[in-house]
């Protein structure tokens, strides 16, 4: 097939349409229940009301405002696949944003600007104050802005929407990569995004891991489980062909989401399993560097040792084999050539998978 038919081809997969909105139109669809916005994406974007201030400031001075993406679902409902924080922003304002709960999330306060001071402590409504509501013409200014928007058809690729909010939200967000995971699962299986988050947050598992503030806030300890779930029991003739480990790791979640053979319940006993072993042998030991000259174990996480060391226990225990003498062994890795080489900074996590995952296996397998 040439390029130009393979454009043509995908170009037929995709159904669009596009219009603009008004603001008002925006949050009639809201009130509706016609368009759902995702509230369970709040705890990724990071908005503060400064920012949220600065939109609203656009809107009042006609700059023009990004569109929205959406993609309509088979019920006609409109999932909002990018310009959440700014539909969010409005409907906070205006008074009508409910949270995950379907509680009213308190009003916006709007903050103070270089080009409208007079902005400062202003609301949608104050019955306290009738000078901090915004005026009656600059309401109707909100109300009358229009946003566009961007429809992905009912009729296109199932998978269009997914693939559209990573091409939006990569690279140039504020949101880590597991953020926008997340955001994915919530759109494909709200259940097994729970799932996940649950086992992220089973004790031994947090104890093993010992994350600072910093990573937690940006969700790498649900990546770090979702890894398990991939790489724990993964075949080596899979492992072998494997290229870029973000891609993969998205395409596995995205398989194991909707594949309705997946065994959730054999797959917790193995997580618990592993992460309750490893934390009454290692505890926050468990993934930092051994010092070999001070003879103990020092540092923060360390992803290259929760690869051979979580996955090599978890392949082992699987097969009713429980490793001995663990803390030996994973202080032994930092004097394995093959573990030393294939983790040190410069070799990518493509490499280095393929090399020291099969030798957490072989180590922890007596």
């Amino acid at each position: 097939m040439s390029l130009s038919e393979e454009v043509n081809e995908k170009r037929r997969e995709i159904r669009t349409d596009g219009y603009a909105m008004s603001v008002s139109e925006w949050v009639s669809l809201y009130e509706n229940g016609e368009i759902d916005i995702h509230p369970e994406f709040q705890r990724f974007y990071r908005w503060d009301d400064v920012q949220k201030t600065y939109l609203i400031e656009s809107i009042l001075l006609g700059i023009p405002i990004p569109p929205v993406f959406v993609s309509q679902r088979a019920d006609g409902v409109w999932d909002v696949v990018d310009g959440l924080q700014r539909l969010s922003t409005i409907y906070q304002l205006m008074g009508c944003l409910k949270d995950e709960s379907k509680n009213v999330v308190p009003p916006l306060v709007l903050s103070g600007t270089k080009y409208l001071p007079s902005l400062d402590g202003m609301k949608w409504e104050s019955l306290d104050d009738q000078y901090l509501a915004l005026p009656a013409d600059l309401r109707l200014i909100i109300k009358r802005a229009k946003i566009n928007v961007s429809i992905i058809l009912k009729e296109s690729d199932e998978n269009a929407k997914y693939d559209l909010f990573q091409r939006l939200n990569t690279g140039g967000s504020n949101l880590s990569p597991q953020e926008v995971r997340n955001c994915l699962l919530v759109m494909l299986d709200k259940t097994f995004y729970r799932w996940i988050l649950d086992l992220s947050r089973f004790i031994p598992f947090q104890e093993c891991i010992a994350l600072s503030d910093n990573p937690l806030s940006e969700a790498y300890d649900s990546e770090l489980a979702l890894r398990f779930l991939i790489f724990a029991q993964i075949e080596e003739k899979e492992l072998s062909e494997l290229k870029d480990v973000g891609v993969f790791i998205t395409e596995k979640m995205t398989e194991l989401a909707t594949d309705p053979q997946f065994d959730r319940d054999t797959w917790k006993q193995l997580f618990e399993k592993t992460f309750t072993f490893l934390s009454e042998e290692l505890g926050e030991d468990s993934f930092k560097r051994f010092n070999i000259i001070k003879n103990r174990f020092t540092g923060g996480f360390l992803l290259s040792q929760f690869e051979v060391v979580s996955y090599g226990v978890a392949w082992n225990i699987a097969q009713e084999i429980n490793p001995t003498d663990v803390r030996k062994k994973v202080a032994d890795i930092w004097s394995d050539e093959r573990y030393t080489t294939w983790s040190g900074s410069g070799v990518t996590a493509t490499r280095r998978l393929k090399r020291i995952l099969p030798l957490g296996r072989e180590i922890f397998s007596r």
